[in-house]
């Protein structure tokens, strides 16, 4: 019998609480101040008091490889590029999307959307 592929996980855990979260259900996370909001592809957000940075370790940590797929975009925004589906430094625009159900249009610097730009088409080649 086949076994199924595991899925990558990692934990966030803050004073009060822990979330075991599927790495590719993260569409993007988002902070203000010490406060990050994960967004989901089955369109739940949960929010933490923790500072973007502290999630941005735990998830290099725990994720080893699989967290490549993680980019940070400025002081307050990682998102999964594999979610990444249009990028417009000129509108300041970023769409990520899964194709059914999560559907995020963001905005983020000229400069940080130029560098992801950049970066997506020297993976593509």
């Amino acid at each position: 019998m086949a076994r199924k592929a595991m899925r990558e996980h990692f934990i966030i855990s803050t004073n009060i609480d822990l979330v075991r979260v599927a790495a590719d259900e993260v569409v993007f996370i988002s902070s203000d101040g010490n406060y990050a909001s994960l967004f989901f592809t089955n369109g739940e957000t949960r929010v933490l008091t923790l500072p973007l940075g502290q999630i941005e370790s735990m998830m290099t940590k725990q994720l080893a490889g699989q967290g490549q797929r993680f980019i940070r975009i400025g002081k307050s925004l990682i998102v999964n590029s594999d979610y990444i589906t249009y990028i417009n430094p000129g509108k300041q625009q970023l769409v990520l999307s899964d194709g059914r159900s999560a559907n995020h249009s963001l905005t983020a610097s000229r400069e940080a959307l130029k560098q992801l730009k950049e970066y997506m088409e020297k993976e593509a080649t």
